[in-house]
């Protein structure tokens, strides 16, 4: 029987505002997105998440609208 909670529980997993993902990357290109981040001063996150809208922005213009 499934109870109340793990219904809540999936709820707000299917709501949440992100999606959290593991991405590997070969060590070069690692070491340059952390290059780019210790730039900037932000997180490495930030620069693969900024570097994936803007590929999408340029591959599919549509797309940016719907963010």
């Amino acid at each position: 029987m499934k109870t109340k909670e793990g219904a809540r529980r999936r709820e707000k997993v299917q709501s949440s505002a992100a999606v959290r993902a593991s991405i590997s990357f070969p060590p070069d290109v690692y070491k340059v997105l952390e290059g780019i981040a210790k730039e900037k001063k932000v997180s490495l996150a930030w620069v693969v998440r900024e570097a994936a809208e803007q590929y999408l922005a340029q591959k599919w213009p549509l797309f940016k609208g719907q963010e």
